[in-house]
């Protein structure tokens, strides 16, 4: 049964990070709240076992919904029936997710399914180089492409000489890029 829920775990883990509410993103991490639902799902399995009323993925989700609720109770002191928290979720309640959580998903995900396998499969590759990048080489890329600083601006925030600034984003431009240029499974797009 563990192997089936870790089989599940790459479609709830997205769930938990929808829907966790953001004040308590630094508290939890969704691996922890997954752990949660496992401990979870161990005690209440021999019931569902007996009267199966879902499959089980989906029982999953009520399960990661109820504990999502729960968590927001306990860190939130949210009332026990907060209609602003909770949201029908296949008959069961979960936490709602936040509007712009909701949109960074809906736009990144507007696409075929051969195409967002694709998508993931780069999202995971480019997450591995910056991953692999030095701390300040990605917050040069994080304050050029997501917070809109100009490279002198970007150079004073972090200490920089904005030549420095400058050589370090080109050269982790690059790196993305070449990664970009690869196809799925690692190799160069078109071989």
């Amino acid at each position: 049964m563990a192997e089936l829920f870790e089989r599940h775990r790459g479609r709830l883990e997205p769930m938990v990070r929808l829907r966790l509410d953001r004040r308590l993103q630094g508290r939890l991490d969704p691996a922890d709240v997954l752990q949660e639902v496992f401990l979870d799902r161990t005690r209440r399995l021999p019931d569902y076992l007996a009267r199966p009323t879902l499959p089980f993925v989906l029982w999953l989700r009520l399960l990661t919904g109820q504990k999502l609720v729960d968590l927001h109770r306990q860190h939130l002191g949210t009332k026990m029936r907060d209609a602003g928290l909770e949201v029908a979720l296949h008959r069961a309640a979960s936490p709602r997710a936040s509007s712009a959580s909701l949109a960074g998903r809906l736009l990144g995900r507007l696409t075929t399914a051969s195409r967002a396998a694709i998508r993931a499969e780069t999202q995971l590759r480019v997450q591995r180089a910056l991953d692999a990048r030095d701390p300040i080489d990605r917050e040069v890329l994080v304050r050029r492409h997501f917070e809109m600083l100009s490279n002198a601006e970007a150079a004073q925030v972090l200490g920089l000489e904005p030549s420095a600034a400058s050589n370090r984003h080109l050269r982790a431009l690059k790196r993305l890029k070449a990664i970009l240029a690869e196809g799925p499974g690692g190799d160069a797009a078109g071989e």
